[in-house]
């Protein structure tokens, strides 16, 4: 596809007249944003990552088993995606046998002795929901199940009063945070609970105590900074896993670009509409900071930090929201997906992994790495 200046001239000002008026254009198809030749770049990234991952898999067809299944669940996903693979490929097959080991009775899927719970049981049943037939219904319902007695409410006589509310955290003693709280909604979401389920609106409680923005959270932190970007929790007065910033000689808590994005994902998932301060807020953070060189607001050194979970959540959020441009704060557009893609693609290794240098939340360990950045690149090229 070529675009002319013209073309895409008016394109910047239609997008720009939207954005005054609090209304968007038409999503275009994944066809109509990548190029062919970027398309056939990135299979050929897609494959060489799958075939690093396929010579990883343990006998026991898993992928970094001190982790319980989260990380072959992750994995198995991308190789179901593919259109080289599918769900019932021998590699999937042998996923799915070493996933069903770590089932429990109490219907969620995780190695007891991590109390991972959350994380685990999501990102499984992530991955369960994406799978074609009714053969893991059950198994997908008992475990929605399961996650929704993780999320901090009245049944813990935890009101809606409390920080806490509405929260999900690593399981049901640690404390909540939006990044296990959006790994729940995007677990639920991804294997089709209703958004009528009250989950979603006791979620969006806690998901909206996260974001600095002083008109919308009644939690005192978030005045003061009010950005409309996110923070890590909202619990315990707040913390943010970004330095702190100094204002006026006081620390504030700083928003970043992981949480942001995923804060402002999981209000899609809870249906808050387009015109809500709370989403537009986080939309005008998202046009200020918009970046692929590093996690925005991650200062100095922290900054590479969680990077390839910033481009999961980047993509997911964008991907959701349905839009192929957005317009920054300069009024410059960009088709984030072909950015994504080529970003991503030009940090993949000789081996075809990915790998953090800035290891932090496990992005030292290439199966989740490579396994993440495939889901990423697949959500790109979405069609």
């Amino acid at each position: 596809m070529t675009v002319s200046r013209s073309d895409l001239a008016a394109m910047c000002m239609c997008m720009f007249v939207c954005l005054a008026h609090g209304t968007f254009p038409r999503a275009a198809s994944a066809e109509e944003t990548l190029p062919p030749e970027l398309r056939m770049q990135v299979q050929k990234a897609i494959d060489r990552g799958l075939a690093y991952l396929r010579s990883a898999q343990g006998e026991d067809g898993g992928w970094t088993k001190q982790f319980g299944p989260a990380v072959t669940a992750i994995v198995a996903d991308a190789f179901a995606a593919d259109r080289n693979h599918g769900p019932d490929h021998p590699v999937v097959k042998r996923a799915i046998a070493n996933i069903l080991r770590y089932e429990q009775n109490d219907g969620g899927f995780y190695e007891r002795p991590q109390n991972l719970h959350n994380y685990q049981t999501s990102v499984v049943l992530s991955f369960l929901g994406s799978l074609p037939g009714s053969e893991h219904q059950a198994r997908i319902a008992r475990a929605q199940k399961f996650l929704t007695t993780l999320q901090y409410d009245d049944g813990e006589s935890i009101d809606r009063a409390n920080a806490w509310y509405g929260g999900a955290g690593y399981n049901d003693k640690k404390r909540p945070d939006l990044s296990n709280t959006q790994m729940m909604l995007q677990a639920l979401h991804d294997s089709g609970l209703s958004k009528d389920d009250p989950v979603y609106q006791r979620a969006l409680v806690f998901v909206s105590r996260c974001q600095m923005n002083a008109a919308t959270n009644d939690q005192p932190f978030s005045r003061q900074y009010s950005d409309g970007g996110f923070i890590y929790t909202a619990a315990e007065g707040g913390e943010s896993k970004a330095s702190e910033k100094l204002t006026e000689g006081q620390a504030m808590l700083q928003s970043y670009g992981s949480m942001t994005y995923a804060g402002f994902k999981s209000m899609i998932y809870c249906k808050v509409g387009r015109d809500d301060p709370r989403v537009r807020s986080a939309y005008e953070w998202i046009r200020r900071h918009y970046t692929l060189e590093k996690n925005p607001g991650m200062p100095g050194k922290q900054a590479q930090q969680g990077l390839y979970y910033y481009y999961h959540v980047f993509a997911k959020a964008l991907d959701a929201w349905g839009e192929p441009v957005l317009i920054d704060i300069q009024e410059k557009p960009h088709n984030w997906r072909v950015e994504l893609c080529r970003k991503v693609i030009s940090l993949q290794r000789k081996d075809g992994s990915w790998i953090n240098e800035a290891d932090r939340w496990l992005e030292g360990d290439p199966n989740y790495v490579t396994g993440l950045t495939l889901q990423t690149l697949q959500t790109a090229m979405r069609e």
